[in-house]
């Protein structure tokens, strides 16, 4: 008798651990879920960010091109502050204009 009474107590608790087990496993099921749709938004967020480092990379390359040709611009009118980069500018393109004129002379 005393064998069949330790055999129910095994059993209940063998069910309990069981019970807890399989808590334990629905939590991280339901965990993981979250986990899975927070990276899945980030990752719309990362996409996003992208796309405006991309435009905006644009604009300062648009803008780094017009402020150069405002400096040769300000310099052809008479700018002190740029007239050495615009005469260097403008013999580097006589080079290139004169090396066109050869090219085609021959």
């Amino acid at each position: 008798m005393g064998l069949s009474n330790a055999w129910p107590k095994n059993m209940s608790e063998i069910a309990a651990i069981i019970d807890t087990l399989e808590s334990r496993i629905q939590k991280l099921i339901e965990k993981t879920g979250r986990l899975e749709g927070t990276i899945e938004g980030l990752k719309g967020e990362l996409e996003k960010s992208k796309s405006v480092i991309a435009t905006q990379e644009d604009g300062i390359s648009a803008l780094k091109s017009e402020y150069e040709s405002l400096k040769t611009a300000n310099a052809l009118l008479g700018s002190e502050d740029n007239k050495r980069d615009t005469k260097l500018k403008i013999n580097s393109l006589i080079r290139e204009i004169d090396y066109c004129i050869a090219q085609l002379a021959d």
